[in-house]
């Protein structure tokens, strides 16, 4: 598309770098969202060893098939990381794919092996957890990045700008929502391997749909609006299926933002009939921004009292942080593989930078940081601590 320049896997660092993952193997689905992303430029990732399953017969079977050579599948983290270690050509760094009650451990072992990591989100259960890991990263000299998959959208970034730049006037209003009726089986939370974990508090944390859905669209609602913190929260919770208590498959939050903006998320598996959307609306003194990720190649905008203006991706009236992550141009539809692959492009990026020692060109990225996945952390907490005390306004602090 002329006037955009389009991304063509051309590499962006040096060489890729040398990737293994935890979990993510044939049982589940969100592995092969983490390998579409790292590999689809792969002048960024090379996968080289995994640990992808607690069988370590399927771990292997499964490896050997998506191409990983025999002799660097694992049965354990653990021995993945001692015995890569050894290795001149050793991972580097590690991605984790496992159920939310493993990631704290995990993310401390990869750290104390010398890896950078990237991350499933809720990153862990406790923000104590998240600062410890913060620290570690830091001594050692590495990334934790978070998978907020969805975060990758290019037209986050203009929306961002557009808000930035005042094309909306002073931010009043922040409308989310992260909805799907697939959790209306309550049959799927004993047959669906990846759902019997996400509904047992010892290995989910506390929550269901706080913790699985909605801290992707709050770190999103985040990087469109770095400028509002949430000051704090109101959040009402409720288990429809009740075989799911004391976890939700549905709640209500409400929130209030320094300088006076307000906002509400409603977040749920029970909407019946929903196909999975998250929905962010900015609205403005002059004017409202509406990304929908079900259509996420549209940014509609919306001035008070003039028609509606619909920016489509790839064109070249697009901010340039918006274009640079552009795949596909404009004519064609791009959607959550790309989303993705940006997501995890930025790591790397990040990843090289910290390798370099550039922490000037690091402080200007924008990506799913350690600092996002405690903010994750924080925004479940608190959200659970106003819906067990009688849906009380908490301090976000």
């Amino acid at each position: 598309m002329e006037g955009v320049k389009m991304l063509n896997g051309e590499k962006k660092i040096e060489r890729p770098l040398r990737w293994g993952v935890v979990g993510g193997g044939r049982t589940g689905q969100v592995g092969y969202k983490h390998r579409t992303g790292a590999l689809r430029d792969n002048t960024a990732y090379q996968l080289l060893a995994g640990a992808f399953d607690v069988d370590f017969d399927r771990c292997k079977d499964f490896g050997k098939n998506i191409g990983v050579a025999e002799d660097r599948l694992y049965p354990d983290y653990k021995t993945m990381f001692e015995e890569e270690a050894k290795r001149s050509d050793g991972i580097e760094v590690v991605s984790i794919a496992t159920p939310n009650f493993t990631h704290y451990e995990i993310t401390k072992a990869a750290l104390n092996a010398g890896l950078h990591v990237i991350c499933e989100k809720p990153l862990f259960f406790k923000v104590e957890q998240g600062e410890e890991i913060k620290k570690l990263a830091e001594e050692k000299g590495k990334i934790v990045g978070v998978t907020y998959g969805f975060s990758g959208f290019q037209l986050l970034l203009q929306m961002r700008k557009m808000i930035e730049d005042g094309m909306i006037g002073d931010v009043h209003m922040i409308e989310l929502r992260y909805t799907h009726g697939f959790g209306c089986d309550a049959l799927a939370d004993k047959k669906a391997e990846g759902q019997k974990w996400r509904v047992n508090p010892a290995k989910s944390g506390p929550s269901f749909v706080l913790g699985d859905l909605s801290t992707h669209t709050f770190y999103m609602s985040q990087l469109v609006c770095p400028q509002y913190r949430v000051k704090e929260v109101l959040c009402d919770r409720q288990s429809f299926v009740k075989s799911r208590a004391p976890l939700e498959d549905n709640a209500y939050v409400l929130m209030h933002y320094n300088d006076g903006v307000i906002g509400r998320m409603w977040v749920s598996a029970v909407d019946a009939g929903s196909m999975d959307s998250q929905h962010l609306r900015i609205v403005g003194s002059k004017a409202s921004l509406e990304f929908n990720d079900w259509q996420p190649n549209e940014l509609i905008y919306e001035v008070q009292g003039k028609p509606n203006q619909t920016l489509h991706r790839g064109m070249p009236y697009l901010d340039d942080s918006c274009n640079a992550y552009e795949r596909m141009a404009a004519l064609h539809t791009e959607g959550l593989g790309d989303s993705w692959a940006n997501v995890y492009l930025k790591i790397a990026l990040a990843i090289d930078a910290k390798n370099r020692g550039d922490e000037e060109a690091l402080k200007k990225m924008v990506y799913p940081d350690i600092n996002a996945g405690i903010d994750g952390i924080r925004w479940i907490t608190k959200c659970v601590e106003s819906a067990d005390n009688g849906n009380k306004w908490v301090s976000f602090d």
